[in-house]
């Protein structure tokens, strides 16, 4: 056989069909890997951000509430205050009637 055969020279441009059409299968399969892992990593960063977003708005409303609950506390404690120093002054006043 020579190297100049048609029939050997038809098999080699045959395979170099093959092998081009195959590296093109690869390269196509290797581009929607990577496109799906990029709907992948944008699909995870989206979740990340709305559970962070979620959690946000939680510390927030905890952090109100905390305000509230010390406000209503603080008012409490300043209510007590004042009614026991009413009766403290009306405890000294009535001492002092008596004297």
């Amino acid at each position: 056989m020579a190297a100049d055969d048609p029939t050997r020279l038809a098999r080699q441009e045959e395979r170099r069909a093959i092998a081009v059409a195959r590296d093109e299968r690869h390269a196509e399969r290797d581009r929607l890997k990577r496109e799906r892992q990029q709907q992948e990593q944008r699909r995870i960063a989206a979740e990340a951000a709305e559970r962070q977003a979620a959690a946000d708005a939680i510390a927030l409303a905890e952090r109100e509430r905390r305000e509230r609950l010390d406000g209503l506390v603080a008012r409490t404690i300043q209510d007590e205050a004042l009614r026991k120093a009413e009766r403290d002054r009306r405890y000294a006043n009535r001492k002092a009637r008596k004297k």
